[in-house]
């Protein structure tokens, strides 16, 4: 027996899926469960999805998700909202192929103590009331001194997202990984960058460490923190992963090609 939740975007089409998808789930067996459900069915655009993976973050490694996108087509999502009765179809009758995709590990050291965080896309590091400027270190060894709009650190799975804008590498989900891009560095004798993008292994680490007081705006995937305190950001690859049910084929670089070039495969 299945048990399911719902995440919506909350426009009108959205909803009405939403409750369509109910009323042939119920036909079909499947559970409501919104406390603890094991597949999670996002419906909306990308957005929805990470405000779903962050409202189950908690049970990361209990759940899987499964994307419906109604707009655009969205890179986490699988099914389109006029495919939603063979979606229920698949899912009452079929095992899904489970994909798993490597999140950000965040620990931010303020004033207050250290908090902990999790991303699916990235997170962002910018300067409020002009540029950032930050020590950056690998390792616990210095690499550079950075002065600019800000920092980007993305996942495999984000690395088409903000990263990609700033001419970041796409990176396959399967290498796990983190990708440092800068957005728009200074480079002088006092502050000297690398002015490309760097991507971590599992087990490295980056520490972003405040060299002066300044407002940083800090933005975990859509959740954003504004704070005068931050004294240091540790990341590195989390220990949890995401998982995504498949339940028919839709490989990584067909995601990319449909999502930036569009074209069918002849």
């Amino acid at each position: 027996m299945l048990n399911y939740t719902i995440l919506d975007r909350g426009d009108e089409l959205s909803r009405s899926l939403a409750a369509k998808f109910h009323e042939l789930a119920a036909a079909r067996g499947m559970v409501r469960n919104d406390a603890s459900p094991s597949v999670i069915i996002s419906i909306g655009g990308d957005g929805t999805l990470l405000q779903a993976f962050h409202t189950y973050s908690h049970r990361a490694d209990l759940v899987s998700f499964v994307g419906v996108h109604t707009g655009h087509l969205g890179f986490y999502a699988d099914w389109k909202a006029d495919e939603l009765e063979e979606l229920v179809e698949v899912m009452s009758a079929k095992e899904p192929r489970i994909v798993s995709y490597p999140l950000a590990q965040i620990e931010v050291e303020t004033s207050e103590g250290t908090s902990s965080y999790i991303a699916l896309n990235e997170f962002t590091l910018k300067g409020v009331d002009g540029t950032l400027v930050a020590q950056i270190s690998i390792n616990d060894e210095t690499f550079e001194m950075f002065r600019g709009d800000g920092i980007v650190v993305s996942t495999p799975s984000g690395s088409t997202a903000y990263n990609k804008s700033l001419g970041g590498a796409i990176v396959h989900p399967s290498i796990e990984s983190l990708q440092i891009a800068e957005i728009a560095s200074i480079n002088n004798r006092v502050y000297r960058t690398l002015g490309s993008s760097v991507l971590l292994p599992k087990h490295h680490h980056c520490d972003i460490l405040s060299t002066k007081k300044q407002r940083i705006m800090l933005a975990i995937d859509h959740i954003t923190i504004l704070r005068d305190d931050i004294r240091s950001i540790r990341c590195a690859v989390a220990n949890r992963k995401v998982s995504f049910a498949r339940y028919r084929p839709f490989t990584f670089w067909n995601r990319v090609r449909e999502a930036f070039i569009g074209y069918e495969v002849q």
